[in-house]
């Protein structure tokens, strides 16, 4: 697929005018998202996704309709991960939850651009340079066995180097100065902890896209299908997160089952050249371990120590 720049320009105007009716027309005011209004955003998102995936199959064919299909669903899971940061930063800084809507927008207006900018950097060197596809595949493999054998962790997002200097640049202030991230008092700027709390979430993504770019290029190498996958899941997550995000810890075996598709993204990676796996196999195989860890997750559930763990952890 060979998109023209007009192609490229025109769904990128398209989703900054669903952003802007998102924040400034539903959104406006600060306030609590509730799980109803989070399910419904949700479908609509998944729908909008569906009918694009549906426009490439009727427009380019099969193929490339399942590998926007099978980069979906990659990050869709892997923006599973997202939330429980989200979590853990949102409880660290005790975020009102009216105010964690305004915070996920304009994270993932930031995590749009700096997904662009890892897209192109990361189809350049494909293009040039094939063995990197062996390095992104080996990185995979790594981060897939991580994730499936480590234990979940608290951090604490003061360590986070991107707040930390913002500190030292900016004072901040000692409260929330309601959907403000910039206050001034005495004439003097301040950052709010609202702007701490969006640096954190900024700086995390883009500690997650190191391991998504990567897995989504193992099933396309055509970047408008990479882009435009990311795209819809990253404009998905917040509805995600006010769907799911009280849930989270019935599905434990989840990070498992990430761990797997990782590893198997790599692997397909590092088979390219010996026997490249086709993507309708690797679609079955992506959504057969998901399916499976979620079903295990509610028909064998933890004891009632290891979920206490799990919500210390989350």
């Amino acid at each position: 697929m060979a998109p023209s720049i007009g192609l490229w320009i025109g769904f990128t105007l398209i989703v900054l005018v669903l952003l802007f009716l998102d924040l400034g027309v539903f959104h406006r005011e600060a306030r609590e998202v509730s799980r109803k209004e989070a399910g419904i955003w949700s479908m609509v998102w998944i729908g909008l996704a569906l009918a694009f995936n549906a426009g490439i199959y009727y427009t380019s064919g099969s193929e490339l309709a399942l590998e926007f299909f099978a980069g979906y669903l990659i990050e869709k899971s892997l923006s599973v991960d997202n939330i429980f940061v989200f979590l853990l930063i949102f409880s660290y800084f005790s975020v009102p939850l009216a105010y964690q809507h305004r915070i996920l927008f304009w994270g993932i207006l930031g995590a749009l651009v700096m997904r662009g900018i890892f897209i192109a950097v990361g189809a350049t060197l494909l293009h040039y340079f094939h063995w990197v596809m062996y390095l992104f595949g080996a990185f995979l493999v790594f981060t897939g066995i991580k994730l499936a054998v480590s234990e979940d962790t608290e951090s604490d997002p003061e360590d986070n180097p991107a707040i930390r200097l913002l500190r030292r640049v900016l004072p901040v202030t000692d409260k929330y100065e309601g959907q403000h991230f910039f206050v001034r008092h005495q004439g003097k700027l301040f950052a709010t902890p609202l702007l701490v709390v969006l640096v954190s979430i900024e700086s995390t993504d883009l500690v997650f896209a190191i391991d998504s770019i990567p897995a989504i290029f193992a099933v396309t190498d055509d970047p408008f299908i990479v882009y435009t996958s990311n795209v819809f899941a990253i404009l998905g997550l917040r509805a995600l997160y006010f769907l799911v995000a009280g849930v989270l810890d019935l599905f434990v075996y989840l990070r498992l089952g990430l761990g797997v598709v990782l590893g198997f993204v790599g692997v397909k990676m590092l088979l390219v050249d010996v026997y490249p796996i086709p993507i309708g196999l690797s679609l079955g195989v992506i959504a057969l371990v998901l399916t499976v860890t979620i079903v295990a997750s509610l028909l064998f559930p933890p004891t009632e120590s290891a979920k206490e763990d799990i919500s210390e952890a989350v």
